[in-house]
């Protein structure tokens, strides 16, 4: 790859010209399948200019399997330092050019070099993933290079935020990394994960199932959780991952970035909520409505939004600060936690957690989704991992009730009795054990079954009594119930109180959460 007797400044333009032919054979590798190289997509995500590579230089040593005739400059992986709005950020980028973007023993070393960099440096990692998985070639020291990477996912976690993006295929080793990150986003129609693909699976089980059906970006979005945004293309990929850092902060130490707001930061419509709660308690309505109504400029961004939609997570700023949001969504199963819903919001509440981010919860919840699909498959195992996670978590948690609060739903959702540090209510709160008829029916069996005409009497007579908010602020499980139009007014005051709170924990190694 180099000639002898060049002097120290040839020799660096050789390198630098080996570069620069490797770059354009993998673009016109690249545009015949209408996709960026991997160092196209750094470029194309970070600050112009702000890119500094780190061992660009750097080449495998194996020699088996012919694989001697196979070294390139890199090793597939573009390593390297840049900003992203003018913030820190580490990131690697897989090259799938070079031998599928596999990973072997050097391309894992220059990867596990970033994310200790990213370690001590207190920095945010990005991965830009289009890998076929470990090596073969290599053999134990592919898996080996794996797993070194694993355990640094571990170790940052909670430290630093992960940040993984999917282009093309990633199978194997390449898929478990992204799933241990904080974030996977993957591009539609582009971007696949799989344990093994296709092929293999018809081998072994008989399915016969297609690349998207098993492991695209719509199935990974909507039907496992896996990913949690979808990107239309490559480009919005980058501008979904530039906002979604735009809320994180760059470690564990650091508040997530603020934004100096004015008054035009506050709703227009947010008189609206006065009337927004429907009159029929059994009616529907979109939580959306409500945060848009509420939050600096009526901005959202939400986490796996087309996942588990009964219940609602995702970013805005209050005030200029950063807020993370999880609400039930009644015009989805009523707003019912199920598993899925129940395990999507545990993760979220615990990544904002970690990284010092306030909890909002919007509660209008009838409860668990009862039924023999969800007890035979452990919702009161994946129940409590939301459970857990509130109880768990010590940043400000603020809780606005909307409509219903029911039975142990009421508690896990930040109520006062897990840690919940300000409760508020609206005036169509309804908290109780169960639903007034529900109630009824159980209480007074009896008495209806000899006059069936005193129903709708005894369950008015139930909701007074017992499910309005104002049992709950008489026993001070509410502090206090506002009208709709003056709950940001209550959390912005809520949250610059509580903004710098401090709880001291146990000294333990770690809980033990219901996995």
């Amino acid at each position: 790859m180099t000639t002898t007797g060049l002097s120290p400044s040839d020799r660096l333009t050789e390198k630098r010209q080996v570069l620069s032919e490797a770059e354009n054979n993998s673009q016109k590798k690249q545009s015949g399948r209408g996709a960026l190289t991997a160092r196209q997509r750094i470029e194309k995500l970070v600050d112009p200019g702000s890119f500094i590579e780190i061992d660009k230089y750097a080449m495998h040593n194996c020699s088996d399997f012919g694989m001697d005739e196979k070294r390139m400059l890199g090793d597939g992986v573009i390593t390297g330092q840049a900003t992203i709005d003018g913030r820190p950020v580490y990131l690697f980028s897989h090259d799938v050019t070079f031998v599928g973007g596999a990973l072997g023993e050097v391309f894992a070393r220059k990867v596990c070099k970033i994310m200790d960099l990213a370690y001590q440096a207190g920095c945010p990692v990005i991965g830009l993933n289009e890998s076929g998985g470990a090596r073969i070639q290599e053999g134990v020291k592919s898996l080996a290079g794996y797993a070194d990477i694993f355990y640094r996912n571990v170790k940052s976690s909670g430290v630093v935020p992960q940040i993984s993006v999917i282009y093309g295929a990633c199978a194997g080793g390449a898929v478990y990394s992204p799933a241990v990150t904080d974030f996977t986003i993957m591009v539609k129609d582009k971007s696949y994960m799989f344990i093994t693909g296709p092929e293999i699976v018809k081998t072994v089980t008989g399915e016969d199932v297609t690349q998207e059906e098993l492991g695209g970006a719509v199935a990974h979005n909507t039907k496992s959780g896996v990913a949690q945004l979808l990107a239309e293309d490559e480009h919005d990929s980058f501008e979904l991952t530039r906002q979604l850092l735009s809320y994180l902060p760059s470690n564990n130490l650091e508040s997530a970035p603020f934004v100096e707001v004015g008054d035009d930061a506050i709703p227009a419509d947010a008189h609206l909520l006065d009337s927004l709660i429907p009159n029929e308690s059994t009616k529907p309505y979109d939580m959306h409505d409500v945060i848009s109504k509420i939050f600096d400029y009526g901005e959202f961004f939400e986490i796996a939004p087309l996942y588990a939609t009964n219940i609602i997570t995702g970013f805005a700023r209050l005030g200029g600060h950063v807020v993370g949001i999880v609400g039930n969504q009644p015009n989805r199963l009523a707003g019912c936690l199920d598993i899925n819903a129940s395990v999507k919001a545990a993760r979220f509440v615990r990544f904002i957690d970690a990284f010092n981010i306030p909890v909002i919860t919007f509660v209008d919840v009838p409860g668990y989704l009862p039924g023999t699909s969800q007890e035979f498959n452990g919702i009161i195992r994946h129940g409590a991992k939301l459970l857990y996670a509130y109880c768990e978590a010590t940043v400000p948690k603020l809780t606005v009730i909307t409509r219903k609060a029911y039975g142990g739903a009421f508690d896990v959702l930040g109520s006062k009795n897990v840690g919940g540090d300000y409760n508020f209510s609206w005036p169509t709160g309804e908290i109780a054990v169960i639903g007034a008829e529900g109630a009824v029916n159980l209480l007074y069996r009896k008495e209806l079954k000899q006059d069936p005409t005193i129903h709708s009497k005894l369950v008015g007579e139930y909701r007074e009594r017992f499910a309005n908010p104002y049992i709950a602020a008489e026993a001070g499980y509410i502090d206090d119930v506002i009208a709709p139009s003056e709950t940001r007014r209550h959390l912005l005051a809520a949250l610059n109180f509580q903004k710098n709170k401090r709880v001291e924990r146990p000294k333990r190694k770690h809980g033990n959460i219901p996995l």
